[in-house]
């Protein structure tokens, strides 16, 4: 609905309670599958070993570091990301194995109007083709909307259409593409942006939890009923007998 002022010009919907927020503390986010904790110099090790089984660097293409060859330069990785302090850094640790296998971070953190960005997404083989970035992403969005922010947000090198389709596989709606936003290993970089809002949080919300439900999804991550079905119709979606 339209909002209009004295003047009879349209305007945003009142906020009268809005209040800043502060950065999301750094905690650990428990999830079935995995669970998040603050990246630290101790998960060095087990993120080289992880990102090293991959036969070559095709997932960096389009991170910004190059992948790391050697443990120093994973640590020096990993030291990059927790001393940002404009990044709220996690680890993302596999219940099955105890160990790191990827990280992620809270980043582009404006607490003043309560909008936040998902990013250095960097999953390693362990965590592709399973239930573990999809959770993790929702353990991130959990905690942004309740804690308060009207906004998360998912941007992208529109070149990463993997990476597009998976926020938009997890309910982010794509709101346009930045022409050359910024440079990136001396290539152009348009990027792509997309973004989940508090108002749809609950729709999302309950799509991902019912499909990763035990209802759906058993204990090693294998499902009845795809995401998309959840999201496609969340009162016929039930899992098959």
């Amino acid at each position: 609905m339209t909002q209009l002022n004295q003047y009879g010009q349209p305007v945003g919907i009142p906020l009268p309670g809005w209040q800043p927020l502060a950065a999301p503390p750094a905690i650990a986010l428990d999830g079935r599958f995995c669970t998040l904790v603050p990246l630290s110099a101790a998960h060095s090790a087990a993120l080289f070993d992880a990102f090293s089984r991959a036969p070559d660097d095709r997932d960096w293409t389009w991170l910004g570091a190059s992948k790391p060859t050697s443990l120093a330069e994973m640590e020096n990785w990993v030291s990059g990301k927790c001393h940002d302090s404009g990044l709220v850094s996690y680890a993302v640790i596999d219940h099955r194995t105890q160990q790191a296998v990827g990280a992620v971070c809270f980043a582009n953190i404006d607490g003043q109007n309560g909008a936040i960005e998902i990013g250095h997404v960097t999953w390693s083989p362990l965590m592709q083709r399973n239930v573990l970035g999809s959770e993790a992403i929702f353990l991130l969005l959990q905690q942004a909307f309740q804690l308060g922010y009207r906004r998360v947000a998912w941007r992208c090198d529109s070149t990463n259409l993997a990476s597009r389709r998976a926020a938009e596989r997890l309910g982010f709606t794509f709101e346009g593409c930045f022409r050359q936003a910024m440079t990136r290993k001396q290539r152009n970089r348009d990027t792509d942006w997309l973004s989940i809002i508090d108002s749809e949080w609950s729709h999302v919300r309950q799509a991902l939890t019912a499909w990763m439900s035990p209802q759906n999804m058993d204990n090693s991550g294998c499902e009845q009923l795809k995401l998309r079905a959840y999201f496609a119709n969340e009162s016929k979606a039930t899992p098959l007998e």
